[in-house]
This record gives structure tokens, sequence and C-alpha cells, in this order.
């Protein structure tokens, strides 16, 4: 039985280079999770190959690529879920918005400055680079609950500052 279970993985993750491909091209070439992505239907394509689900009624390759067409597919129905659930997008600013958004952005990148590097780098980190809580956490060689006690105090400081 070993033997078998070998023989599959080995089979499967042929696949792996073909999968990746299909994903990223599906999801975006910069999307970060791809790999989780491909490992699931890695994941899901043996596990169906071990309870007898694959028959060989097609060619492997076919079985596998349905799979990932269904993940893509639940992938992107989740995403547009979240994005459907988000706020509309706001309509096009006239210039003199514009002017005065790009001054609230320097005046606020400017206080962002003059914060000390604790909480300069965790908002840097965390909502400049989108990092997790836990990867701003890793990063800093801190704790998770330190980076939200962090993000929560530069914001009463920058609002302190924004009201002067």
């Amino acid at each position: 039985m070993a033997h078998h279970d070998s023989e599959d993985d080995s089979l499967v993750a042929q696949y792996r280079q073909v999968i990746s491909f299909r994903v990223r091209k599906a999801l975006g070439w910069n999307l970060p999770d791809w790999e989780d992505v491909v490992n699931e239907i890695l994941t899901q394509a043996l596990q169906k190959v071990r309870r007898g689900e694959f028959r060989g009624e097609s060619s492997l390759g076919t079985f596998i690529y349905t799979i990932t067409s269904r993940r893509i597919i639940d992938f992107i129905r989740q995403k547009s879920k979240v994005l459907r659930h988000g706020p509309e997008p706001a309509p096009l600013p006239d210039p003199q918005t514009s002017i005065e958004q790009k001054e609230r952005a320097d005046q606020l990148a400017g206080l962002i400055q003059s914060l000390k590097p604790k909480y300069r780098d965790v908002l840097e980190l965390f909502y400049f680079r989108e990092l997790s809580r836990e990867e701003v956490a890793h990063r800093l060689g801190i704790t998770p609950a330190k980076v939200s006690e962090r993000l929560h105090y530069a914001h009463k400081l920058l609002k302190k500052k924004i009201k002067k």
C-alpha cells in the first residue's frame, strides 16, 4: 500500500507546475497566496485518488484539471464576495479635491515620519506593505498583541498631532 501512495504522490506532483501556471494565470501573477491554492488543489487531488474517486475514466491530467478549475472558480467567488460587500468606489475627484488630498497625504506622511521608529515601523509594515499582524510581529520580533497595541497608540498619536 505504501508503494501505491508514493506512486500517487509522484504522479500528482508532476502536475504541480501545470497547476501553478493555471492558478497564477487565472488569479493574477502576483497573487501572494497562489501557492496555498496550488497546495490545496494537489492535496485535494491526492485525497480523491486515494479514496478511489479517480476511476481512470479520464486521464489523471483531466481529473486534476477539473479540480483546479473548480478551486480557481471558488477562489474568485470568495474574493468577489469580499469585494461585493466592500465599499463602492468613489467618483473621480475634481482637481481641487485632489490637491487638498495630496496636501493631507503629505501632511500625514510628515506626521508619520515624526513618530518614534517603533510606531513608524508598525504603521509602515501593516498599512503600506500590507503585512498581517503576525508577519509584522515576526519581522519586528514582538508579539501580535504588541503590534495591535503599537498600531492603536500610533493612531492616537497621529490624531493628536492632526488636531494641532
